[in-house]
């Protein structure tokens, strides 16, 4: 009989779990995430998927956790020999390591998710208030700053060119530009890259109020976008919206291809999947895909892997410690230098531009728009900002794709 008990409490995870405490630490983390995601509502279809995928990640023995290799790709196998994981077949890694390493290498690593989830965000975006605002796109290519800020400041600290590039890309507040520019330039920080990425993404509602306090006075919050219209009327007007919308995305494209072809994966399928959206009733079908069953299929399985590699032994270190705190500072000053560009904006402009648009210069769309909309109301319940906002908001998006490509065409 004691024996039959023996083997049952070994057949458990109570006995790793009592070895290692740092898993119950994760289970909080994993716990904490959820609770932000179902009971504040911070974006429930991102930080839920995320968490789920931390908590399944850190019960021994369920082999649901990514496996950590070093930088060349390493990995100890179960009978003790030493292989590269990308000479590993897929059916091999899902062998050894599990199932959820078989979909990481081959959705994640290989670098194909990133691109389609860009064609399913290019299918639900509108450009028009860009277009019709495309002075205030300016404020979208502001924000971009705090990439390049804290990839110095992390070369200073002794991080390589690579890895201080990913590290920096955390600031354009776009989980799969993070992932896709992680993959080319620093794999072996992808876990705790995306982990901070997609958090600080999610966590928005949160950080953008805080940043807005520490920077905007109640006199800049107040400024009236439609009064300062009416003071002040766009010059010209857009007589073929539809048309417009159609020739812009292969417009951009095309530019961007010429001057910097390393992100068109990501800048091109985000406007293609724009493209067919514009096109109209011919397309309709592609639209659907591109934006509902394709795009909803390659979050979850995104969210779920980008949760997994947060285990134990990957996240409670003092790299991922300095990963977080260094993703904080490059989300946090994205958000000012947008502030701060609107401000210097305002003094040589007798038309004055409320700063909560420069705080929308991140990819985050549509929800530091969103946020930024709901501190306006709060000093005014009639000053709406939100379609200027979101020109800002989608520039952003544009803005750091074309940086990722930036540091890809320099250091990968």
């Amino acid at each position: 009989m004691g024996d039959i008990l023996d083997r049952l409490y070994e057949m458990t995870a109570i006995s790793n779990i009592a070895e290692n405490p740092s898993f119950l630490l994760m289970y909080l983390i994993a716990f904490g995430l959820l609770y932000l995601g179902i009971v504040k509502k911070y974006e429930p279809l991102l930080l839920g998927r995320i968490a789920f995928g931390v908590l399944i990640a850190n019960f021994p023995g369920g082999e649901m956790g990514v496996i950590q290799t070093d930088a060349a790709g390493m990995v100890t196998l179960a009978d003790g020999t030493v292989r590269s994981i990308w000479d590993m077949p897929l059916h091999d890694i899902a062998h050894e390591f599990g199932i959820m390493n078989y979909l990481y290498y081959g959705l994640i690593k290989t670098g194909l998710l990133p691109p389609i989830i860009f064609m399913g965000v290019g299918a639900l975006t509108d450009f028009g208030p860009m277009l019709r605002n495309l002075k205030l796109a300016i404020f979208g290519a502001a924000a971009q700053f705090g990439i390049f800020a804290v990839l110095l400041v992390s070369l200073m600290l002794g991080f390589t060119p690579q890895e201080a590039a990913s590290l920096g890309i955390i600031g354009g507040a776009d989980g799969p530009t993070a992932i896709f520019t992680t993959i080319k330039l620093a794999p072996h920080l992808l876990g705790p890259i995306a982990i901070a990425a997609y958090s600080y993404m999610a966590l928005v509602p949160v950080i953008i109020p805080l940043v807005v306090k520490l920077t905007c006075t109640k006199k800049e919050l107040m400024i009236n976008m439609k009064e300062q219209d009416k003071l002040y009327p766009p010059k010209g007007e857009i007589k073929n919206m539809r048309a417009l919308k159609i020739i812009f995305p292969i417009a951009v494209t095309t530019i961007v291809a010429i001057f910097v072809p390393t992100a068109v994966p990501l800048v091109g399928m985000l406007m293609f999947g724009n493209l067919v959206k514009e096109i109209g009733a011919d397309t309709s079908r592609l639209f659907n895909v591109a934006s509902n069953g394709l795009m909803n299929a390659a979050t979850i399985f995104l969210g779920l892997c980008v949760g997994a590699t947060m285990t134990a032994e990957a996240f409670l270190n003092f790299q991922t410690l300095g990963i977080v705190v260094g993703g904080f500072c490059a989300f946090a000053l994205s958000i000012a230098s947008g502030i701060f560009m609107v401000k210097i904006f305002n003094l040589f402009s007798k038309k004055k531009i409320n700063p909560l648009i420069g705080a929308t210069g991140l990819s985050a769309v549509p929800m530091a728009s969103r946020v930024c909309n709901g501190i306006s109301t709060k000093y005014d319940p009639k000053n709406h900002v939100l379609n200027y906002c979101m020109a800002s908001n989608i520039s952003g998006v544009i803005g750091s794709a074309v940086a990722a490509g930036v540091l890809i065409s320099f250091l990968g």
